[in-house]
């Protein structure tokens, strides 16, 4: 058995002749794993805000995980910046430090 690399799905989509039923369903899934990683960073950074400043290292943990799981997430549906998510989803700098993002 062979392996490929795999391909990005935006490129397998033809402009010119709509999508099949399969197509449909990998993309609403996509768009469904994406919501649902966007509702993990949403409930993470709001326990990081309310958790007391000392004590906020595993709430740190868990909304850069969250985080970098959505960003993973962005880029496979194609979305390669991520300046927008984070205006959106208002991700502080402390979180993108520990993800090597600034």
């Amino acid at each position: 058995m062979s392996f490929r690399p795999p391909q990005s799905i935006a490129a397998r989509f033809d402009r010119d002749s709509p999508p099949n039923a399969l197509d449909m369903e990998i993309m609403a899934e996509m768009a469904a794993a994406l919501g649902r990683a966007g509702e993990k960073v949403e409930r993470t950074l709001e326990a990081l805000n309310l958790a007391p400043e000392s004590g906020q290292l595993p709430e740190l943990k868990a909304a850069t995980r969250a985080v970098h799981a959505y960003f993973i997430q962005r880029e496979l549906c194609g979305l390669r910046n991520h300046d927008d998510a984070i205006r959106h989803y208002g991700i502080p700098r402390t979180v993108l430090v520990r993800l090597g993002a600034v």
